[in-house]
């Protein structure tokens, strides 16, 4: 029997479920492994979160607070390809680091204006519309811009975490090529 956990804070559990949904794939995250893994009783994690959509909340904002600093820390001082490069590697790593946890802030939606997921979310748009604006991108594409590039890193970060790159040939190489290729696309005619 788990013996129980004194001064438990709704922040460990988050932080246990991110580690959880980590390991096991944030599709498999649930409140009695969890439990388990705290040393409670699922019941007692209703002390902290409200449910399950509660604790998944949570770990996106944890996850979006994460990745917003690594990725503003990877860029600062930087500009142009060097700007791009150091974004894209920072969220790169990050995804392969921690699956689950990113997973939990796709599709993650705000519940007010006082969400604490917006602060991050908009810090990290803000890091990625900079690197853009280096390229002299218009306002009026920002948004276009934005959302291509999120699903170029994305889309790459999230095929080499679940192993979706089978063939030969290092995802490396491909991946400073794909760099190189935004970069080349991006001050074209500009």
């Amino acid at each position: 029997m788990p013996v129980p956990r004194v001064g438990l804070t709704k922040a460990d559990v988050v932080r246990a479920g991110a580690e959880l949904a980590d390991d096991v794939g944030y599709g498999n995250l649930a409140m009695a492994p969890l439990a388990q893994r705290l040393g409670v009783r699922t019941p007692s994690l209703y002390k902290h979160v409200a449910n399950l959509a509660d604790l998944q909340h949570g770990i996106a904002v944890l996850a979006m607070t994460e990745l917003d600093r690594e990725i503003r820390d990877a860029m600062h001082g930087l500009s142009g390809v060097d700007a791009l490069a150091a974004f894209a590697r920072a969220f790169r790593a990050y995804v392969i680091a921690h699956p689950g946890r990113y997973t939990a802030t796709i599709g993650a939606e705000f519940e007010g204006a006082d969400d604490p997921l917006l602060e991050p979310s908009t810090r990290l748009l803000d890091s990625m519309a900079a690197v853009l604006r280096g390229y002299h991108i218009p306002e009026a594409e920002m948004d276009h811009a934005l959302r291509a590039l999120r699903c170029a890193f994305h889309g790459f970060a999230s095929l080499q975490a679940s192993q979706g790159f089978q063939w030969t040939g290092d995802p490396e190489v491909s991946f400073d090529w794909m760099i190189d290729f935004i970069d080349r696309g991006l001050r074209a005619d500009r």
